[in-house]
């Protein structure tokens, strides 16, 4: 297994780095903050999100896609964590693309064409509680007619006031916390019965809450097969979590390069403070764990795309690390920063807002940990 980029992929990391710092820079975070964006993002960058080959990473070769994989998709990841740069592309050509490649035919053309051209984006209607716990569906999806009735609500939709699908786990049989009975409905914006409450997160993205009035969707809009969602609700959880954690490694390497670079300006007591050797040892130790968080990631992206049994235990490994690593590095910045860290003028506390975002998304430290036990028996 390679624990360094090939040839390729470091073109790919040179072109997303260069793009991102470009367009998507961290006063391009500030400027659709502070515009009060209902969207939370630009569809304009989104389309440049295609026009860059960035939307089409994960989408198969005979759907029109690159063909990449995750480790490619992660590259793309770490660079929007870096400048914290706000758009779909883990929802949706990440997430919602792992689970579209379980769909039939006629769902891949319908959806995978405006992926691809960055003009679609879809939301992931998963949690329903406080806290990530993927079994414990309750939402219901009861037979009707021709297809299913679905009742109840999920919460924190990342983009889905903004999505024109929602993939929806629900459940069409056994009990609430059972992997059995859960299946996955593509449900579009316009549905009957379907409605959103949609806020700003603290990171300044959008997410939603959205009810399901009883929205009826045909035998069509299943995803993989009735009472067998969890096959492919695995699959999005394991992208979605090396995703973020891919992500929370640019967020947390961001705020590094920050903070280290204040600790070579700023001067006190007649000397820039990052001569001292406190703060040396304090940035030291940093570096070395987010260098450790790195390669727990690249470690599950690599078995993501080998389709290696040990990519759950290794999903979870990467997001317990990766958000380890990230919250220390955030939390080191604001303190190395001084009084100044604590403004909103200066940018270690906008990383501090993406790090508490992404720290929940599928999961967050606690569970992970937790989860890394169970599955080498504890």
């Amino acid at each position: 297994m390679a624990m360094t980029y090939n040839e390729d992929q470091s073109m790919l990391r040179d072109s997303a780095r260069d793009f991102m710092k470009t367009e998507a820079p961290v006063a391009h975070l500030r400027k659709y903050r502070d515009m009060d964006c209902k969207d939370g993002f630009s569809h304009d960058l989104w389309k440049q999100f295609s026009e860059m080959g960035f939307t089409g990473i994960l989408i198969p070769e005979a759907d029109g896609g690159l063909g990449m994989g995750h480790v490619e998709a992660g590259i793309v990841l770490e660079e929007i964590g870096r400048n914290l740069s706000p758009s779909p592309f883990l929802s949706t050509s990440v997430v919602a693309v792992e689970a579209l490649k379980a769909a039939d035919k006629a769902m891949r053309d319908r959806w995978f064409p405006g992926i691809l051209a960055g003009e679609t984006v879809i939301g992931i209607a998963l949690e329903e509680g406080k806290k990530h716990h993927p079994e414990k569906i309750a939402l219901k999806a009861e037979r009707s007619g021709n297809g299913f009735k679905l009742s109840g609500a999920k919460q924190f939709v990342v983009q889905g006031s903004s999505a024109d699908m929602l993939i929806v786990a629900a459940r069409t049989g056994g009990a609430i916390g059972e992997t059995a009975g859960l299946t996955l409905f593509a449900v579009e914006k316009d549905a009957a019965g379907l409605s959103m409450d949609a806020a700003r997160t603290v990171d300044s993205a959008m997410a939603a809450r959205v009810a399901f009035d009883g929205v009826e969707v045909t035998a069509d809009a299943v995803i993989g097969d009735v009472d067998g969602g969890w096959a492919v609700l695995s699959k999005m959880l394991n992208a979605g979590r090396t995703g973020s954690a891919a992500e929370m490694v640019g967020v947390g390497t961001g705020a590094m390069d920050l903070t280290f670079d204040y600790l070579k300006q700023r001067k006190q007591f007649g000397r820039v403070i990052g001569e001292f050797q406190a703060l040396q040892h304090r940035a030291a130790h940093l570096y070395g764990e987010m260098e450790m968080a790195r390669s727990a990631v690249l470690k599950a992206q690599n078995f993501l795309d080998e389709a290696d049994p040990r990519a759950e235990l290794y999903a979870s490994v990467a997001k317990a690390k990766a958000g380890l690593a990230c919250s220390l590095s955030v939390r080191e910045g604001v303190q190395m920063h001084g009084g100044i860290g604590m403004t909103d003028e200066y940018d270690i506390g906008l990383y501090m807002k993406r790090d508490r975002a992404l720290a929940e998304y599928m999961g967050d430290i606690y569970f992970h940990a937790d989860r890394v036990a169970q599955l080498n028996g504890y």
